[in-house]
């Protein structure tokens, strides 16, 4: 499906660039390739859409630094362990719901490369000797917002700093359509706290 999109919109980007060109020989060859005059204006739709969704995540995510951090917490109100700080974000943010701890989030997620981390893609590090069992929100320029450990709060941290650096796990996308059938629905569970 991402291999379909990008020939989209990569097609969509030449002839848009060719059509202010030479308006004139251009739209009849566009006529040839996209039968569905709407698909252009659909496929700006979800680059906007996307666009708009990070954005609003990491700001949402920026609003709650200094909410204390609590062992099987998910809310504001009673402080977040790290997966339900994630959980509330983008339950709050785009009505998505993923699953409960970090572990289950990696498996229902999309695995992409650290080069290729956007802001609002999650972060997974290993800080209890076992993969996966911290994450974050990556909120661009090599820093992630989480929920650390008892006595913490919210805050930002740098990817780049030697504990991070030598505990990442992994990075993962969350994908918009795909949420509903590879979420995990499993009991709230609570999330151990970083050592």
């Amino acid at each position: 499906m991402r291999i379909i999109f990008s020939a989209l919109l990569t097609l969509a980007l030449f002839f848009a660039a060719n059509a202010q060109a030479d308006p004139t020989g251009v739209a009849d060859d566009m006529d040839k390739y996209v039968p569905d005059k709407t698909l252009l204006a659909k496929i700006d739709q979800v680059r906007q859409t996307v666009g708009e969704r990070t954005s609003e995540l990491v700001f949402t995510a920026m609003g709650f630094l200094g909410v204390p951090y609590r062992r099987g917490g998910s809310t504001v109100e009673s402080g977040f362990d790290c997966s339900g700080f994630v959980r509330a974000i983008y339950q709050e943010t785009v009505g998505q719901i993923l699953p409960r701890n970090a572990a289950q989030q990696a498996a229902a997620t999309e695995k992409i490369d650290r080069t290729d981390l956007k802001p609002g893609d999650l972060v997974f590090y290993n800080t209890m000797r076992r993969a996966f069992s911290h994450v974050g929100i990556y909120i661009g320029e090599g820093k992630f917002i989480h929920s650390p450990k008892p006595g913490g709060e919210v805050r930002v941290e740098d990817m780049n700093l030697s504990y991070w650096k030598h505990r990442f796990d992994g990075a993962r996308r969350v994908q918009p359509d795909a949420q509903e059938t590879r979420s995990i629905q499993a009991l709230p569970t609570a999330e151990p706290a970083l050592r």
